[in-house]
């Protein structure tokens, strides 16, 4: 599905809050822990063959016995973040057993405010050069392998394999992107990063490739399914770099594979799914992040157990703030064409044998 544009509406906070109130919406099925029940671990790796530093954070859900497989979100933060960064994620994925890494990117972190700020301008572009962009990539493939290493203990055997996710924010989303098939010619040779692990993508307010001009060209290769959020106002201004919100959906837009979807929130801005609380309304904030939370567990029902019912719960709940709601079939079809092929393709190696 190709998004043209969208239509703006007025939001009414009484409205929004009777509707909240009278939905009364529990949860994904995913989503069935009522309160907090996980631990954060904040670790240093490094990383020798890069001789680069990797702090990650990981919010863990309590109660996990060895026999059980989680799924496990490794998350991007945007330029000029941490670690520490979407902490209303990692809480919400981690109360409701879904694990979640959110790796610090050391050279687009959030030591680019401390320096000199005469030269910010400088930091923030070299920050987004295509050299940091990959080396980004890189970390959230080497954080990956440390959370599956034998080294980490108890956690790698109940992690799932067939249900690894890579999100962002921002940068954090182009992150994302570029570790499930983005890329770029350079020198007559594909440059990218891909990491097959990846099973779906979580893209958050991405912004066009820096220096690139044909997103079709960089995107083709991303074939995962994706679940893409923005707003009507994820507007990105920061010191020598502006985006408009629009790029928000030509990014949509020129990711090839027909496995995607994307929710546009009405109003909020380009910071609504960071942890800060106070832009363009306190109450639109929160409830943008609470939305947002939601809905990416309804679509990990919609990609891992073929379940569009919370999906629809969630369109349902939140279509007050909601400019344009996720098309569940559009993202189903495909899904369901992959696993009528695969039962094939099992049927005829079994009757082979």
């Amino acid at each position: 599905m190709t998004i043209i544009g969208f239509a703006t509406r007025g939001l009414f906070a009484s409205f929004l809050c009777l509707l909240i109130a009278v939905n009364g919406f529990t949860g994904p099925a995913y989503a069935q822990a009522e309160a907090p029940s996980f631990r954060i671990v904040d670790t240093e790796w490094m990383d020798d063959m890069r001789a680069r530093n990797v702090p990650v954070r990981l919010y863990w859900p309590s109660d996990i016995t060895p026999d059980m497989r989680i799924p496990l979100v490794v998350f991007s933060h945007g330029i000029g973040g941490s670690r520490q960064g979407y902490s209303y994620l990692g809480r919400y994925w981690a109360a409701r057993g879904i694990a979640s890494l959110h790796v610090q990117h050391v050279g687009s972190d959030s030591s680019l405010w401390a320096a000199n700020p005469l030269t910010l301008v400088q930091r923030l572009q070299l920050a987004a050069h295509e050299s940091e962009a990959l080396a980004r990539a890189a970390d959230v493939r080497f954080a990956l392998d440390r959370m599956l290493s034998p080294e980490t203990g108890s956690y790698s055997t109940v992690i799932d394999r067939h249900r690894i996710i890579v999100a962002g924010h921002s940068y954090g989303a182009n992150t994302a992107l570029v570790s499930v098939g983005a890329g770029v010619m350079r020198r007559g040779g594909w440059v990218d990063a891909k990491d097959p692990r990846f099973a779906a993508a979580i893209v958050i307010s991405s912004p066009p490739f820096y220096g690139e001009t044909d997103l079709a060209a960089v995107l083709k290769n991303v074939t995962v399914p994706t679940l893409h959020v923005t707003t009507t106002d994820d507007v990105i201004r920061i010191p020598g770099y502006y985006s408009p919100a629009t790029d928000r959906i030509g990014v949509y837009n020129a990711v090839a594979g027909p496995r995607k979807m994307i929710a546009v929130f009405q109003g909020g801005s380009h910071n609504s799914f960071t942890d800060r609380t106070s832009s363009r309304g306190q109450n639109l904030n929160a409830y943008v992040k609470t939305a947002t939370a939601e809905l990416t567990l309804a679509f990990m029902d919609v990609i891992f157990r073929g379940n569009q019912f919370e999906m629809m719960r969630w369109k349902t709940k939140w279509q007050a703030i909601v400019a344009l709601p996720p098309d569940v079939a559009a993202i189903q079809r495909p899904l369901a064409e992959e696993a009528s092929a695969n039962r094939k393709t099992r049927a005829s190696v079994k009757a082979l044998q």
